[in-house]
């Protein structure tokens, strides 16, 4: 269920579209990464669409690759993808009243069996919540970085 996710939030000084526009461009991926294992982006389109797929190369000790595939989509609000694993990367995005935006990153179990999702948990919680809390910070610092650069 919900109770194995792990989720992080950060405010950022930036319009939501900024913010986006750096989720949905893989080639910046590995600009924000928290976790240490993203190395590269190695196919994909330049602007990620509900369905599109994108190859990144990663590295955990060794070096390999995955492919994400985006299976949620709404403009400047919400961009969720997965490999091959049921679990997603999602991320919301709700606009502030200063013009800045709310983002939630959630790495979301919920479409395993409980006891799978449990495992998971107890397996990876702790080093993912970890790498969503530092990606939050990276993106909150280059949506900052691009917004001052636009105005």
């Amino acid at each position: 269920g919900m109770s194995s996710n792990k989720s992080a939030r950060t405010t950022i000084a930036a319009p939501p579209a900024t913010v986006f526009a750096i989720l949905r461009d893989p080639r910046q991926h590995p600009r924000i990464d928290g976790s240490g294992t993203v190395r590269g982006s190695l196919t994909g389109p330049e602007r990620l669409e509900l369905g599109s797929e994108f190859g990144m190369e990663m590295r955990m000790g060794a070096p390999y690759r995955i492919r994400n595939t985006v299976v949620e989509l709404e403009e400047d609000r919400l961009i969720a993808w997965r490999h091959k694993g049921l679990h997603r990367w999602r991320y919301e995005l709700t606009p502030t009243a200063d013009g800045g935006t709310e983002v939630v990153e959630t790495w979301d179990l919920s479409h395993y069996p409980d006891l799978v999702a449990k495992a998971f948990s107890a397996a990876l919680g702790r080093r993912t919540q970890a790498a969503i809390e530092a990606t939050l910070v990276n993106l909150k610092a280059a949506a900052e970085a691009d917004a001052a650069l636009a105005s």
